[in-house]
């Protein structure tokens, strides 16, 4: 070992049985990341949040040590390279986060016998099947951002004889409003307060997913020694213009949406036109099924208020 410092267990608010098990969640300051952590600590978990600043994935040796270290039975992969467009001019960078990062933690897991489950994207597809996607269908990614993310569903695959790789979409949580890129709900609200009209795409259909039930079930897989492949999405198709429409409508915000389309809208990365997935795997083996997308909406915005609040409250930034 080298020395490197390790952080104690993210503290609780519940108490830790004598002999917790252990978890490791990295990215763990993300949106999803923050509500494995908070899931996990709800069930007794004793768990270890890193965010990248604590441990850099992409260099093998650190993770290989702080794993071992640290000993969990399972750790969770919630870091992304998620810049989309961005990753068309800098592949290496999303490769390097995205895939051979996620052969680091699946050596490090290997080598301690821990079980990985990884994060994955709707966008390993191509969208051409024009309904929700199932575990069955067969990849096609349209962009460097997805390559890097289907290479590292195959190094956890490679690897790995225990896996959980969970596809998932649009993700959106509390968290949000504490990361330097938000969601797609804070974009949508922010633009809503400059004022001007906001054009969002009508003719690309996906799966908004709430982080804390995607978190939740995430866990369930887990507690009921489940591995392999899962989707987990929203639940609900929608494009993202009805989205934003519906996150005004429920925020109670008046904006000025106007309908675009791919033609109109170019961006440097390609994406899927229909890429919302199919949760019938996860109901057949007994998981609770995703809350409706609006109930989920709610549930959102009533935890930014009082997030917002305490910001307030505390003169928090």
């Amino acid at each position: 070992m080298t020395g490197l410092r390790f952080p104690r267990p993210v503290r609780s608010r519940y108490p830790v049985p004598v002999m917790a098990k252990r978890a490791v969640v990295l990215g763990s300051l993300g949106q999803l990341g923050t509500e494995l952590v908070r899931d996990l600590e709800r069930r007794g978990w004793q768990t270890w949040g890193f965010d990248r600043r604590e441990l850099d994935i992409t260099q093998r040796r650190a993770v290989e040590e702080r794993i071992a270290e640290l000993d969990p039975e399972v750790v969770f992969n919630a870091a992304a390279y998620n810049q989309v467009d961005v990753a068309e001019e800098e592949p290496e960078a999303a490769f390097a986060v995205n895939a051979l990062a996620v052969r680091n933690i699946a050596l490090a897991c290997r080598q301690t016998g821990a079980l990985l489950v990884h994060y994955s994207t709707d966008y390993v597809f191509d969208g051409r099947a024009e309904r929700p996607y199932t575990e069955e269908d067969p990849p096609h990614p349209l962009s460097a951002y997805a390559v890097s993310k289907l290479a590292g569903e195959l190094y956890a695959q490679a690897y790995l004889d225990r896996w959980i790789i969970i596809r998932t979409s649009g993700v959106y949580g509390p968290g949000g409003l504490r990361t330097a890129r938000g969601n797609f709900i804070e974009l949508m609200l922010r633009l809503a307060q400059e004022g001007k009209p906001i054009r969002v795409v009508e003719d690309h259909i996906a799966s908004p997913t709430y982080a804390p039930a995607l978190a939740a079930r995430s866990v369930d897989l887990v507690e009921r020694g489940l591995t392999g492949l899962f989707h987990i999405g929203g639940g609900t198709p929608i494009s993202w213009f009805d989205w934003a429409r519906m996150i005004f409508q429920v925020a109670g915000v008046r904006a000025e949406l106007q309908p675009t389309n791919e033609r109109e809208y170019r961006t440097a990365a390609r994406r899927p036109k229909y890429s919302a997935l199919s949760n019938a795997k996860i109901e057949r083996l007994g998981l609770a099924p995703m809350p409706p997308l609006e109930e989920a909406l709610r549930s959102y915005m009533i935890l930014r208020r009082a997030a917002l609040s305490a910001r307030q409250e505390t003169g928090a930034p």
